[in-house]
C-alpha cells in the first residue's frame, strides 16, 4: 500500500506520520508537495496536523485551495482511503469532505496533553484493530479543536453513525457531542483532532494509535 502525506507550508507533523508508515509499517510513503496535481499512484493520503500557511486566515481555510486538493477531492470521491489530523481535520471539513466545523476551544487556550477517547466504531477498515466501546488514550494539540455543527448537521452526522472517536470523560475542548473524530458517509474520509501517529512507537510508552494504520493494512490486505 502507498501512502501519501501532503507537506503544506507550516506542516509540522508530515515526517511523524511518515515515520510511521514507512518505518514501523515498512510502507511506501511520498512526501506529496502542496502544489502537486498528479497523486494518481498514491493509495491513502494523509493530510498531517500543523498550521498550514500559519492558519492566518483560519484554519486549513488557505490549504484548501493548494493546487492538490482538488485531487484528494477527487481521490476520496473514488473511495479511496483520506485521513485528515488535527490540521488535516480542519482542511477535510473547509474542503466539504467532510461535515461540521472547527472552532477555538472552548476557553481559547491552545491544549497540549493526552486524552482518552472512545472508539465509537469498528466497522471501518481505520478502526478494525479496535473492539467497539475501547477506551484508547492518544495526544492531543491543538487551539481550534472544538467541533461544531448546526442541529440539524449535527443529527444527520449522528443517525448516519458517522462519528468515530469521541472524548471521554472530560471534554478538553468544548466539541459538540464530545466529538473527536468523524467520517464521511462512506467510511472512507477520517478526520480527528488527536494524533495517533505520537501514539505508534511503543518507545513512547503508547502505541494505541498504531493500530488505526493497521486496521487500515490488514483491510486492504485481505481485500487483496
Amino acid at each position: 500500500m502507498k501512502f501519501g502525506v501532503i507537506v503544506f507550508p507550516g506542516s509540522n507533523c508530515d515526517r511523524d506520520v511518515a515515520y510511521v508508515t514507512r518505518d514501523l509499517l515498512g510502507q511506501p510513503t511520498r512526501m506529496v508537495w502542496h502544489q502537486e496535481t498528479d497523486i494518481a499512484d498514491l493509495d491513502v493520503v494523509i493530510i498531517p496536523g500543523g498550521f498550514s500557511y500559519g492558519d492566518y486566515l483560519r484554519c486549513g481555510a488557505i490549504a484548501r485551495f493548494s493546487p492538490v486538493m482538488q485531487q484528494v477531492i477527487e481521490h476520496a470521491q473514488k473511495g479511496k482511503f483520506v485521513i485528515g489530523i488535527c490540521n488535516g481535520f480542519q482542511v477535510l471539513t473547509e474542503a466539504g469532505l467532510l461535515p461540521g466545523v472547527l472552532t477555538r476551544n472552548r476557553d481559547l487556550h491552545f491544549i497540549c496533553d493526552r486524552a482518552p477517547l472512545k472508539v465509537e466504531r469498528t466497522n471501518l477498515p481505520w478502526t478494525q484493530a479496535y473492539t467497539t466501546g475501547e477506551v484508547i488514550t492518544l495526544p492531543i494539540a491543538h487551539g481550534e479543536g472544538q467541533f461544531y455543527a448546526n442541529a440539524a448537521t449535527l443529527a444527520e452526522i449522528e443517525d448516519n453513525g458517522q462519528v468515530v472517536f469521541r472524548y471521554e470523560g472530560e471534554n478538553p475542548n468544548g466539541s459538540l457531542n464530545n466529538i473527536a473524530g468523524i467520517c464521511d458517509r462512506q467510511g472512507n474520509v477520517l478526520g480527528m483532532m488527536p494524533h495517533p501517529e505520537r501514539a505508534s512507537d511503543a518507545m513512547l510508552g503508547n502505541s494505541d494509535g498504531l493500530r488505526l494504520f493497521q486496521g487500515l493494512l490488514e483491510k486492504v490486505a485481505a481485500l487483496a
